[in-house]
């Protein structure tokens, strides 16, 4: 199985080896905090001075590395408490979590699997809908501009602020190495936990012209993904995802995938 997590490698591949896989790990981002983050001063400025009425936090991370800023120029509990009087909704358990530890009341969480659909959906059956609020998103290495149009449609006024961005691995070899195991017929299974890794594995295999023979070679293999947001992403790629699990959750991904990469292999071979 080739995984191309980053934040979480090691775990990934320790769950391939539980479940009899072989991994093949290549590390396809990661994480660039934004200089002079003045974006996210600005939000907590603003927040502070009550000039929104909904804010999203988009992911667990995100959620700590705003809070990173925050230490460095005023007291964490004045921008809790500012947060505690406004609706604050999560996109998942990630920053919910988050939330509860920093004792913040949440008014709604997105239910798995957890996109921007789903999101706006529960943001709508807030009390008093979306008409005329003023909505600010904490976003996650790239902007989520199907979600802002939406709420937009809705009569929402929408701000957003990022806290750190995604980019290639400074060694782009494991990449390279995976892209030529993948044409070659070495991997049986790929795994992907977002979208943004398809992005950067094409990116690279672009810089080698060989894009469109990683496009067929993935066309004879399992290719799993995460969640609908991650399938979207890669079926705009042209990949044709094969699994999504039960539940969007990498564990259970690493499972499903390895129970039911028998009879995809076999499947796509016969073809």
């Amino acid at each position: 199985m080739l995984t191309l997590e980053s934040r979480r490698a090691v775990e990934i591949s320790r769950l391939i080896e539980t479940y009899g896989g072989k991994p093949i790990s290549a590390p396809a981002m990661r994480e660039i905090p934004l200089a002079e983050n003045t974006a996210a001063l600005d939000f907590t400025h603003e927040l502070i001075a009550g000039a929104f009425d909904v804010v999203v936090f988009l992911t667990g991370a995100g959620a700590r590395a705003l809070l990173k800023v925050v230490e460095e120029e005023q007291p964490t509990e004045v921008f809790f408490q500012s947060l505690r009087r406004v609706k604050v909704v999560a996109r998942g358990p990630k920053p919910f979590s988050v939330l509860r530890e920093w004792n913040v009341p949440v008014a709604a969480t997105a239910p798995e699997p957890c996109t921007w659909r789903e999101l706006v959906t529960c943001l709508e059956e807030l009390p008093g809908g979306m008409q005329g609020q003023r909505v600010v998103v904490q976003e996650y290495g790239v902007a989520n501009t199907e979600l802002f149009e939406a709420l937009k449609e809705r009569g929402a006024s929408v701000q957003s602020f990022a806290v750190y961005r995604w980019a290639l691995p400074v060694d782009t070899e494991p990449l390279l190495e995976a892209i030529n195991a993948l044409i070659d017929h070495r991997v049986d299974v790929v795994l992907f936990t977002t979208g943004v890794q398809g992005t950067h594995l094409f990116q690279i295999a672009e810089t080698t012209g060989q894009a469109e023979k990683l496009r067929a070679a993935l066309a004879g293999i399992m290719v799993a993904s995460i969640g609908p947001s991650t399938s979207e992403t890669l079926e705009g790629l042209g990949i044709q995802v094969d699994l999504e699990p039960s539940h969007p959750k990498m564990g259970v991904l690493v499972k499903e995938a390895a129970e039911r990469s028998g009879e995809f292999t076999r499947e796509k071979r016969a073809d």
